[in-house]
């Protein structure tokens, strides 16, 4: 019971991100102080919900689920490990995308630039992972805490906040300047220069400009950064050298050369555009913090609402606004380039991050951090074991003929190439948020679920990068005024608001043709649901559940089969290869029958993911994704 006990807390949701288990607008010391017993013994479960069914994991219908399911899956993975295989006829077309993997008699796929550039570095930010807490402690060793009587650090009170948040901002800043320059070279000039813009449309414009320059400065910026490939040095020397005033032949070819050497000294990363996408989301949130908390500078919100700086919720961490002294460009510099969170995310805004720097998260504790550690070790040998055994990756990017494979192979490498994207990005989430974890700050959890289980399009989007989602909603949503489908033309209002959403997010992903049609799919898919629960309302169903959780399931079936093509066309294989995939499948009455059997495991999958959320409101975890 020890192993099975301790397999549980790893994948526990508590351990995930206490967000999960604790109510946003609920601190989570004091949500811990409600769930220990009189023993000391803490519990993670809260009130059960009252809207939560019966459990049916032994009954006869899910013993029938389950038959189903240790039947489908085993055969799913032998399909792709089948077309994977080197006597497969087609496997030299795609062979030149493996390298020798570490797995005995196995090639691994590398065909994904994006992941096989973040295994390659995977060492050298692992080994950046603990250097830098220890750097932080030489640090806090070398500027220590203020004494209170000359004999030991002051602990508590206003004080000590405001020290502790010098002391970690200061540290943050310094080494936020030396990783830029490690990581981009020369081009970190040109990251600091557009951090100073955006710092000055924020503090230098009149207030009522702000919100609009600022988004047409970081949108802008992303699409110069694409139009102009991270304005190599080469480039504007070019563009300089050509000006009247510099007409002597010598003076042009200096400048080039200049260029070219500053260009050579590019970093670590010398396309430093690629990844610039997430700290512009950061830029925008201190922009507009900076904009709310001019309105509400009359009194602190912490002292009208007699609240404990030291113990907030996450809520008030994210919607109090910072003190006037916090939106220095010092603050902000060491923001948006936080370390740990600077490539990737997750997503953090101003305000929590000054937070956080002022009181350390009760929610960050050791056993938690180990814990999530090995959880995060874990999906990476998952990765690793896939890609050294199923090659649908390097199938989908050798361009195959796919009217060779039958219409089970094509759905089920479909599938896969779903699930490789999760984890690439996965990967990389958590690495960063456990390196963040050390260093004493909580960020969101990104992934919620895995990919397999969602089946709302609306809950999906809630629970794939969810600091993202959580930054769409404070950003864009809220202030175009949220959906409301309750009648038509609030539904047309709504469905613009979503593609307005969905256009930026395509954009800010990248400014390409393909990901502005998954953007738009996605609003379009959002609507058979949303047409779906006006048809059945719940309240109407509520004297027949089983017949609701059918009907509901059909539904869900049709979701889940939406969101995967938007998805396939968005970041696998593009419009065209999804049209040649479906070609493949419907061409004749075998892929029809297989598609009736896949569906029908969709809905036994799909039975088996209500019944999990069931089981979390029944311990009164309601994550609504």
């Amino acid at each position: 019971m020890g192993l099975l006990s301790s397999v549980k807390d790893i994948y526990s949701l508590d351990t995930l991100d206490t967000r999960f288990t604790t109510p946003s607008t609920v601190s989570y010391s004091t949500a811990v102080e409600s769930r220990t017993d009189r023993n000391g013994k803490r519990e993670v479960h809260n009130t059960p919900d009252k809207r939560a069914q019966p459990s049916k994991w032994r009954t006869p219908e899910f013993l029938l689920y389950y038959l189903v399911i240790g039947a489908a899956v085993p055969y799913m993975f032998w399909v792709a490990y089948d077309v994977s295989r080197a006597s497969d006829p087609r496997y030299s077309k795609y062979a030149h995308h493996l390298s020798p993997g570490w797995i005995p008699g196995r090639q691994i796929d590398v065909s994904d630039n994006q992941y096989h550039t973040f295994r390659s570095n995977l060492p050298y930010m692992i080994g950046l992972l603990a250097l830098h807490p220890l750097l932080r402690r030489v640090w806090e060793a070398v500027f220590p805490l203020p004494a209170t009587n000359g004999s030991s650090p002051r602990t508590t009170g206003p004080e000590a906040a405001e020290a502790r948040l010098n002391q970690r901002i200061s540290f943050d800043y310094t080494f936020a300047l030396l990783f830029l320059v490690a990581l981009h070279g020369f081009s970190a000039i040109k990251v600091l220069t557009i951090l100073y813009i955006n710092y000055n449309i924020a503090t230098g414009l009149p207030k009522r400009y702000v919100p609009v320059a600022t988004w047409v400065f970081n949108i802008g910026t992303l699409f110069a950064n694409e139009l102009f490939e991270g304005y190599k040095f080469h480039d504007i020397a070019t563009l300089f050298s050509s000006t009247p005033k510099i007409d002597m032949v010598s003076d042009q070819a200096a400048m080039i050369r200049l260029g070219n050497w500053l260009d050579s000294y590019g970093g670590l990363m010398s396309r430093w555009e690629i990844l610039f996408n997430i700290t512009i989301l950061r830029l925008i949130s201190f922009n507009l913090d900076y904009y709310w908390s001019l309105d509400r500078r009359s009194g602190s919100p912490i002292e009208k609402k007699q609240l404990d700086p030291a113990n907030l919720s996450e809520r008030d961490r994210v919607t109090i606004p910072a003190s006037p002294s916090d939106f220095s460009f010092r603050n902000y510099l060491a923001y948006a380039v936080y370390a740990p969170l600077y490539l990737t995310g997750p997503i953090l805004t101003f305000n929590d991050y000054i937070a956080q720097a002022r009181h350390r998260p009760s929610s960050i504790e050791t056993g938690r951090t180990v814990r999530y550690g090995i959880r995060f070790a874990l999906i990476l040998l998952a990765m690793e074991v896939i890609l050294h055994y199923d090659y649908v990756g390097a199938i989908s990017k050798a361009n195959p003929d796919w009217s060779s494979y039958t219409p089970a192979q094509l759905s089920l490498l479909s599938y896969f190439n779903l699930h490789l994207i999760w984890l690439k990005l996965l990967i990389p989430w958590r690495l960063f948020r456990l390196w963040a974890l050390i260093d004493g700050v909580d960020p969101p959890e990104n992934m919620v679920r895995c990919v397999s289980d969602n089946y709302s399009t609306f809950q999906f989007w809630r629970a794939w990068h969810r600091s993202y989602n959580k930054w769409l909603i404070r950003y864009i949503y809220i202030p175009l005024g949220g959906v409301d489908f309750r009648s038509w033309r609030r539904a047309a209002r709504s469905v613009v608001t979503y593609l307005l959403i969905f256009t930026f997010v395509a954009l800010w992903h990248d400014i390409k043709l393909r990901l502005l049609i998954w953007g738009w799919l996605v609003v379009f898919f959002m609507m058979p649901e949303v047409l779906g629960k006006a048809a059945f309302p719940a309240r109407k169903w509520e004297s027949r559940p089983t017949a609701y959780r059918m009907i509901s399931c059909v539904g869900a079936v049709g979701n889940v089969l939406m969101m995967m093509a938007a998805n396939l066309v968005g970041f696998a294989v593009g419009l065209d290869g999804l049209e040649m995939i479906l070609r493949g499948i419907f061409r004749d009455f075998s892929g029809i029958l297989f598609l009736v059997t896949a569906c029908s495991a969709l809905f036994v999958g799909i039975q088996i993911m209500f019944e999990i959320r069931e089981s979390e409101l029944r311990k009164g975890i309601n994550l609504k994704c």
